[in-house]
């Protein structure tokens, strides 16, 4: 089923009523060298991990993986964290608008956001995607949205109809004079899948042996302690302790959706090097956060680990250097100033996020130093280097891991003596992070609740 938005109407006719352009403005060419299209991939739940070409040697995803495989990708790209349990909302909005989640919501409607910056560089600007949990303010200033509803995903075709009106698109506006290439596109694809409910064709499920899916390394049955969001509905998606058995079952429903959602995006791959543009098609892939199925005990993404919040950048096209891999720190709300960087669209003063072009340019090893992480008033976190701290405020209690040695932070060294001026340092630095990003939550509680749970607790 498809909704559409007031701006959906892939034609001329439409394209000069959302706008308001003059017939001889909209077909207007760009001066000098023709800009580059934009095609931003951002999928829902997916973690970083769920890509072959990214090290995941069970998960097929040939398409993503020509992504991958042409282009940069970040490897420490974040999801700075939300202040709603449905954190897909603040991680868009965030995307959308280029602010931390901490100021995100305080924005005017007139406010800077992507698609009027791509606008106003000469840019046709459609965006194809789910509804719920989005930044329905910012899709407004889309030349063209359509709302393609999650009943696609109970179908069992997650991505087929989000695939299906994007080639649409890509073919009138080659056709289409108003369209057409005086004015390039920024395609924004942001589809339901794969969140649950994740129901993949039959074949596509046949393809993945549940015997033989592996665990994730940090898979548990239960969460150690009580991180203060442990009975939020994804948690319950699966019962306590969570199996081996039911964990294998909800990864083999998850890649089975994945690699359905890759097939449909290389339809929109297709239609891409039919019109003749992919060549010149600058490609923006990334989730809006990730998603734990099984590590650390949990089922969603109410937390700050890896799995969770590392959702990973990955950028492709003319100018980009081919299969290269970025170790420096960015956020999701990065993607907006670098893609008007790459553009040459103006950047606006009041974003907050910073542009990635000098680092895929060479002239930058980093733009930025620290990651901070943040979910509602219950957790924070903190990244320097190799090193990484997260607060519980709720029960005053500390993990510290370091990256380089566990990624999967199995290995939680806070209790190690011989750690007590880190966790003195990063506990400086995560309060200087508050106050730069205006955080006032406290990280130390004066009446702290119990950390420790029990199977009565999970089963209340």
């Amino acid at each position: 089923m498809i909704v559409s938005g007031d701006r959906h109407h892939f034609s001329r006719r439409g394209f000069l009523r959302a706008t308001g352009f003059a017939a001889g403005a909209a077909a207007q060419t760009m001066p000098g060298a023709r800009k580059p299209n934009v095609l931003f991939i951002l999928t829902d739940d997916q973690r970083q991990d769920t890509v072959h070409a990214r090290g995941n040697a069970f998960i097929q995803t040939p398409n993503l993986d020509g992504i991958v495989r042409s282009g940069v990708s970040f490897g420490s790209a974040y999801c700075m964290g939300g202040f709603s349990p449905a954190v897909c909302l603040p991680s868009r909005m965030m995307i959308h608008r280029g602010r931390s989640w901490f100021s995100v919501r305080e924005q005017p409607k007139e406010a800077p956001n992507f698609a009027r910056s791509m606008n106003r560089a000469g840019y046709v600007t459609c965006r194809i995607g789910k509804r719920n949990n989005e930044d329905i303010q910012s899709h407004q200033s889309f030349t063209f949205n359509t709302y393609v509803d999650q009943e696609e995903t109970r179908a069992g075709t997650p991505g087929k109809l989000v695939a299906d009106r994007a080639v649409e698109f890509l073919r009138g506006w080659t056709k289409d004079p108003a369209l057409g290439r005086g004015n390039p596109f920024f395609l924004h694809l942001a589809g339901p899948a794969p969140h649950d409910p994740r129901i993949a064709p039959p074949e596509y499920v046949a393809r993945y042996d549940v015997n033989k899916i592996p665990l994730p390394p940090n898979y548990k049955p239960y969460h150690p302690f009580d991180n203060g969001e442990l009975l939020i509905r994804d948690e319950k998606l699966a019962p306590w302790p969570r199996t081996e058995t039911e964990i294998r079952r909800h990864l083999r429903d998850y890649y089975a959706v994945i690699t359905y959602m890759d097939e449909q995006l290389g339809r929109v791959f297709s239609a891409l090097k039919e019109i003749g543009e992919y060549d010149n098609t600058i490609l923006v892939f990334t989730g809006d956060q990730g998603i734990a199925i099984g590590s650390h005990g949990l089922m969603g993404k109410q937390n700050l680990y890896e799995h969770s919040m590392n959702a990973g950048i990955t950028i492709a096209g003319p100018g980009i250097p081919r299969g290269n891999k970025a170790n420096a720190f960015a956020y999701l709300f990065d993607i907006f100033p670098t893609i008007c960087d790459l553009v040459g669209a103006p950047i606006p003063s009041s974003l907050e996020g910073k542009s990635l072009v000098p680092i895929l340019r060479g002239q930058a090893a980093s733009v930025r130093d620290t990651i901070f992480l943040a979910y509602r008033d219950v957790q924070r976190a903190v990244r320097r280097g190799d090193w990484k701290l997260l607060r519980y405020p709720k029960i005053n209690l500390t993990q510290l891991f370091n990256l380089r040695r566990d990624p999967y932070e199995t290995r939680d060294l806070s209790t190690d003596s011989d750690q007590a001026d880190r966790i003195e340092e990063l506990t400086a630095l995560m309060q200087q992070q508050q106050r730069l990003f205006g955080d006032t939550a406290s990280l130390t509680s004066e009446n702290p609740g119990q950390a420790e749970v029990d199977l009565q607790y999970f089963n209340h």
